[in-house]
């Protein structure tokens, strides 16, 4: 039996210890960031915590940053698409950059990119919220949520698919959560 695993999107509403809604900050991105950017940061964010990212584990992260992101701010991160594959979101670019490391440990040296601060306060509270999870939990978690699930479709679980996840689709599921 598998256990459920479920991430309060309360938590995503309110920065540290003070409370203050992350809603509350006002920033414009005048340039989206790549996809390769977001997961340098990622990847070097984790590490600070401790944390070893495997590429499904960076995919399901850039995957509820790009969520997150469009429920919060109605902005895109980055441009690309996410693909419905079989074990949950993935951003084609990023999955091929680091493909090599199969479901080993993404051990590439990154350099930490310059993010501005108010991105950077957001990107930390995605890592807070969901790092903590295994890879398999955050795959197991986007199996349960519409963007993924209506962008499979009648797939067979195991159905090779590259299905674009809609980005108005992610908006509005996690739009709707952070309003529950």
């Amino acid at each position: 039996m598998q256990s459920e695993v479920r991430v309060s999107p309360s938590r995503l509403l309110h920065k540290g210890d003070d409370k203050e809604p992350l809603t509350n900050y006002i920033y414009t991105m005048t340039v989206m960031l790549a996809p390769s950017t977001l997961s340098s940061f990622l990847l070097c964010e984790s590490r600070e915590r401790g944390e070893i990212l495997t590429n499904l584990k960076l995919q399901k992260l850039l995957y509820y940053a790009q969520a997150w992101h469009l429920a919060l701010f109605n902005q895109e991160l980055f441009d690309e698409d996410f693909e419905a594959w079989v074990h949950g979101p993935v951003l084609p670019s990023e999955y091929r950059r680091f493909r090599d490391y199969k479901w080993r440990p993404i051990t590439e040296e990154v350099e930490r990119p310059e993010i501005a601060k108010d991105l950077i306060d957001f990107l930390d509270e995605i890592v807070d919220v969901f790092g903590s999870e295994t890879a398999v939990a955050l795959e197991l978690m986007t199996h349960r949520e519409r963007p993924w699930m209506e962008a499979r479709g009648d797939l067979a679980p195991a159905a090779p698919s590259t299905r674009t996840i809609s980005k108005e689709t992610m908006r509005d599921y996690y739009s709707e959560l952070g309003a529950s």
